[in-house]
Parts: C-alpha cells; sequence; structure tokens
C-alpha cells in the first residue's frame, strides 16, 4: 500500500490493519512521521501543526505494540495509531510549553492521566502540537513559536487555541489528536479545518495533568476525522480519576455504540432544537446556508426540528471574558520564575521582585498579559461583586437556560463559528473581534455541558468548512455522537467520504513557500 493511501486511511481502519497483521505500527507510524516531515516545516512555510516531534519515542513505542501483536496479546481499539498532542498536556520525556517563551524546552516530571491513558492504551504520541499561548486565543496566532496554517489554504488561520491538533488533523499528519476546550478550543478548529471536534462533558475526562488556563471550563476531549474515530478515543481517555477533585464519578456514556448507531441514518424520535440566539446577523451567508442544509438533513432522517429559545446566551460572551481572565489571573500567578521556566534579570544585581517583572514582562505574550490584567482588575477590591461576581450570576442563567431546552428536546443545535477561516493576521489587532468566534461554543463552557462540531460542507463565498455545533446534556456524550454520525452518513456520498477528501492536494513544503511568499 502507498503511503499516501495509508495516511488517508481512518484511525478504527488503521487499528483493525495493525491488529490483524496487514500493517504494522511501525509502518504506520513511520508514514505518518514521514508525512510531518514533508508538509509541516516552518511557521513560514509550512502548516506548522507541531512544536515537538518524538521520532524516536513514537518508533519505540509502535515497536512495543508490533512485540505485543506477535505474542499474541490482545491489543487495544486503537493500539498502534499515532496521535496528536496538544502542547498543554504533561509528558515526562518532552517538553510541554503551552504555547510559551515562559515555559520553553520545560520537560514535566510526570504525564498527565490523559497521556498515561493513552499510552497504556497502546496509542502512539507523535509530539506535542501547537497552541495559542496558554490557551488564550482563537487562531493559534497567540502561540509564542509561530502561526499554524490552515491545510485547506495556507493563508488563513486553522482556528484556536487548539489549531496545531486540527490542522495535523487536516494535513494527514496524524489519524488522532487531543485538544482542550475552555471556550471552543477544540470545536472551533475542527469547524474551519473539516474536522471532528468533541467537547465532553465537564469533569468527563480528567485535567489532572493539563497546565489551567481556567479550571472552571476547560476539559479535554478527542479530535479525529471521523465520528467513530473520536467516539473510540473518547473511550479511551475519558472515565473517572481520583487525582483530579472535578472528575465525575460516573459510567462513561457508550459514545462507541451511539456513533455506530447513528451511522444508519435513522434519528427518529429524537427532537431537536435549534437555537433562536445563535444565528442571524454576523453569520456569513455560506456559514448559514450549509447550517439549515444540516438541519434539513437531520429532518430528513427523521429527527424532529423545533426552534428553541435561550435568552441569555446572548451574554455568555460577555460573562466568559471576566471568569475565564479572573481565573488566568490566578493560574498564570504560578510562573514567577521562583519555581520552574523561564527566569530573566538572574544576575546577581536584582532583587527577587525584579527577576520576576523581568521574567513575566518577557514570557508572557501580548493576549496572555491582556487576560492577566483584565481578569486581576475584576478580581480586585471593590470591583469583585460588579464584574465576576456578576458574571456567575450570568453563568448560572445559562446553565438554566440549558435545562429548560432540554426539558423540550434531547440536543441542541447552532453553527459552530459565525464565519469560516480568516486569513492570518485579519483580526490580531482587533481583539473583540477574535473573541466573537467563539461566540456559539461559550455556553457550553459555562455550563459544563457536552458539545461537538461536525463537519456539515463548505462555503459558498471560499469553498472553506463550515462546523455544525451539537449540544447535549450533562453526561448525555453519547447523544452528540449519534448526531454527528448520521450527519457525516448523510454527506458522504457528495463528499465521497469525508469532507477533507474536498480539500484542495498539500504539496511538500518547498512548493508552497512559494505559493505563501
Amino acid at each position: 500500500m502507498s503511503e499516501g493511501g495509508l495516511i488517508r486511511r481512518s484511525a478504527a481502519e488503521l487499528a483493525a490493519s495493525i491488529a490483524s497483521g496487514e500493517l504494522s505500527a511501525v509502518e504506520v507510524t513511520q508514514a505518518h512521521l514521514d508525512r510531518i516531515a514533508e508538509v509541516d516545516g516552518e511557521p513560514q512555510s509550512g502548516v506548522h501543526a507541531f512544536l515537538h516531534v518524538d521520532a524516536e519515542g513514537a518508533l519505540a513505542a509502535a515497536a512495543e505494540v508490533d512485540a505485543k501483536r506477535s505474542a499474541g496479546a490482545q491489543l487495544g481499539p486503537l493500539a498502534g495509531v499515532p496521535l496528536a498532542l496538544k502542547d498543554v498536556i504533561t509528558t515526562s520525556d518532552m517538553p510541554t510549553t503551552a504555547g510559551s517563551k515562559i515555559l520553553e524546552n520545560w520537560q514535566p516530571p510526570y504525564d498527565a492521566t490523559i497521556t498515561k491513558r493513552l499510552r497504556d492504551a497502546g496509542i502512539v504520541v507523535l509530539g506535542k502540537t501547537n497552541m495559542d499561548e496558554f490557551a488564550m486565543g482563537s487562531s493559534t496566532e497567540n502561540s509564542a513559536f509561530g502561526p499554524t496554517r490552515n491545510p485547506w489554504d495556507l493563508s488563513r488561520i486553522p482556528g484556536g487555541s487548539g489549531g496545531g491538533s486540527s490542522a495535523a488533523l487536516a494535513a494527514y499528519e496524524a489519524p488522532l489528536a487531543i485538544g482542550t476546550d475552555t471556550g471552543g478550543s477544540i470545536r472551533q478548529p475542527a469547524a474551519v479545518t473539516g474536522t471532528v471536534g468533541v467537547k465532553p462533558t465537564y469533569g468527563g475526562v480528567s485535567r489532572y495533568g493539563i497546565i489551567a488556563c481556567a479550571s472552571s471550563l476547560d476539559q479535554a476531549g478527542p479530535c479525529a476525522r471521523t465520528v467513530l474515530d473520536a467516539a473510540l478515543l473518547h473511550s479511551v481517555i475519558a472515565g473517572h480519576d481520583p487525582l483530579d477533585s472535578t472528575s465525575i464519578d460516573q459510567p462513561v456514556p457508550d459514545v462507541v455504540g451511539a456513533a455506530r448507531r447513528g451511522a444508519d441514518g435513522d434519528l427518529s424520535g429524537l427532537r431537536v432544537g435549534v437555537v433562536k440566539e445563535l444565528g442571524g446577523e454576523g453569520y456569513q451567508a455560506g456559514v448559514e446556508a450549509r447550517f439549515n442544509d444540516a438541519v434539513a438533513q437531520l429532518s430528513k432522517m427523521g429527527a424532529e426540528v423545533v426552534e428553541v429559545s435561550c435568552p441569555h446566551f446572548s451574554y455568555g460572551l460577555a460573562a466568559y471574558y471576566l471568569i475565564l481572565p479572573s481565573e488566568v489571573s490566578s493560574n498564570l500567578a504560578r510562573f514567577d520564575a521562583m519555581r520552574f521556566g523561564l527566569r530573566v534579570g538572574d544576575d546577581g544585581t536584582h532583587s527577587a521582585e525584579e527577576v520576576m517583572n523581568l521574567t513575566r514582562g518577557t514570557g508572557f505574550g501580548a493576549e496572555a498579559k491582556r487576560r492577566i490584567m483584565l481578569g486581576t482588575y475584576a478580581l480586585s477590591s471593590g470591583y469583585y461583586d460588579a464584574y465576576y461576581g456578576q458574571a456567575q450570576k450570568v453563568r448560572t442563567l445559562i446553565a438554566r437556560d440549558f435545562e429548560a431546552a432540554f426539558s423540550q428536546v434531547d440536543v441542541l443545535v447552532s453553527p459552530t463559528t459565525p464565519t469560516t477561516a480568516f486569513p492570518i493576521g485579519e483580526k490580531v489587532d482587533d481583539p473583540l473581534a477574535m473573541y466573537k468566534n467563539d461566540l456559539c461554543t461559550i455556553p457550553s463552557n459555562l455550563a459544563g455541558n457536552a458539545s461537538a462540531s461536525f463537519p456539515c460542507g463548505l462555503a459558498d463565498e471560499d469553498g472553506l468548512p463550515v462546523g455544525l455545533h451539537v449540544m447535549a446534556p450533562v453526561l448525555a456524550d453519547d447523544r452528540l455522537y449519534r448526531v454527528g454520525a448520521a450527519i457525516e452518513q448523510a454527506f458522504a456520498g457528495a463528499w465521497g467520504g469525508t469532507l477533507l477528501n474536498q480539500a484542495p492536494e498539500l504539496t511538500p513544503t518547498a512548493t508552497r513557500a512559494k505559493v505563501i511568499s
């Protein structure tokens, strides 16, 4: 089999081929390492999805899977399949930078729970992917190590903060990836790259070993090119973890079974609510058209579609950008040059306070500084109740909107993003315009319920991917996969498989460098 054909296979197909002996895990891993070498490149000449590639470690892990198979051991459902890991998740054998200069070259002394579960399942970690600094951003332009580019159009953003993970999938550098989602950082990149991204119920996947952005909002989840692949990965990483005090001690929903059932295209008995407040003015025409097509498909497959009002969703953006910076201000205080990471001015002529100021001034980027200052102000004496306290009240109202909506319907839907991928640099100097990219995704982070983005076509104006956003109640993550698999199946014929079959071919970096310049 050609390398090109191999890297385009789904994770489920690759795992089956490895288990049967048709392919070796080493062969599969090497093919993806070769693809990374071919197209990833540097920030100005390639996709730049990866910040660190551990070829030696990946091949060793793959060889271990092959040895177990040869010995007759029972392999896990994704054993031997390569994966790209967002660089906010700790790895004891690779650097973890969170996209920040303040942690450049920092190698943690331990693995995150997610990292351990991936390795225990025989999944091969290829390396660490690029991201907005400390997961703060919607375009991966806030990375201290240069932007990642969208494989559909290298002049455009791949979403954020997890643009590296989504771009790695869209460029066929990895069949699986892990992201984290604080306000849309899994779902928004999935939408603009034509991939699948799932934010599980808050507490459904352990946060132990994930560098915190906003602790009450952060949630890791699976990223993939197909719904079944995402479900298989979800089942590997989910489940209670005593090391995480926010971890839910409940059985993991049968997400794999739901994905398989949804693929039959029958949604009879499912009630779908279209959120009135998440559409209309400010949404790109092509995004609305593809969203309407997807809703029509849901109806054709037997779902009952109704309009639902969630009146407090319109306040979600404002509440989020008070709660998140407040938690950022607290969480990032630990990066003080005293314990680990970057240290500037430690030459014996500066006081500890001066070293701290110099280090934080040098190590943090503009967006991190902006959010630290906003959060510190919102938490300050005399302003706490007016800002942070009020935002938490709005959060409660949004959660109540979800409760009321889910008493009427099984899932809610909206576009994932108001627009398709925008050009790199277009919004980097306009923070408010950048923040609006998460308009549809933020409510689920505030309420903690499950949600996901699934491809639903290409916008007419620019031929770029559009995402369908599906929201489900807390601990009803399986509903996401049923709907997502049904949509995937409905469009499979028109797309020739996944939406990525409609993407322009990504050529080697030397050729693309000329295009970019």
